[in-house]
């Protein structure tokens, strides 16, 4: 009997942890994955319902369709932007005051940043940028320090103010903008007036 308890000592001495180890580590693995999937998935954002409206362009329904993503998660306002070069998409964002208490983050200002950090450049020479609402004092001098070629804009200032922005109030306080109809141009308007009405029956923080 000694002898026997003694070779299922030895027995269990010999086994390996490291083999153990490989048997689990594959499962760790798949755990892992899947935790980090259901991460990347954004899956605590809430999906925005189908809009019953569109753009006739493509790219200013790319921004609605950004600013709706914002508005339906607290972001900030209905102002969504889209810069492209050549045909292509370089940089994107939404309104994102509210959830980073950033007063500057506005919707072209995180496309002008998205658009910089893809190019590896703070020179956006050719390209355009489209805008759910006419851009702030701020976001049209952002958009001249970056070198961007034309602005094409959903909702005008009067609009912005409808909802209760003060872009008009301060553009007004700071000079207007008589002399910047060759770089702003109107485009979409009723789509993006729709979008205005969106965000104003949803919960929201006027700022």
């Amino acid at each position: 009997m000694q002898s026997y308890r003694k070779g299922l000592l030895r027995e269990k001495s010999n086994r390996n942890p490291k083999a153990c180890r490989c048997v689990l580590l594959p499962f760790v693995i798949m755990i892992a994955i899947v935790f980090l999937a259901a991460g990347c998935s954004g899956s605590g954002r809430v999906k925005p319902p189908t809009a019953d409206y569109q753009a006739e362009n493509a790219y200013m329904q790319m921004a609605i369709d950004d600013a709706r993503d914002g508005i339906y998660n607290g972001d900030g306002g209905p102002f969504g932007s889209v810069i492209v070069k050549d045909g292509q998409v370089i940089g994107y964002g939404h309104n994102r005051v509210l959830a980073n208490n950033d007063s500057t983050c506005h919707g072209e200002m995180e496309a002008i940043r998205d658009a910089e950090k893809s190019t590896g450049s703070y020179d956006l020479s050719g390209c355009v940028l489209y805008t759910t609402g006419e851009p702030c004092t701020m976001c049209l001098a952002a958009s001249k320090w970056a070198n961007i070629e034309h602005v094409y804009y959903g909702c005008t200032l009067e609009d912005n103010s409808s909802i209760g922005f003060r872009d008009e109030t301060m553009d007004e306080e700071l000079g207007g903008r008589d002399n910047e109809d060759d770089y702003l141009s109107e485009m979409d308007r009723d789509a993006c007036l729709k979008l205005f009405e969106e965000y104003m029956d949803t919960e929201h923080v006027i700022y």
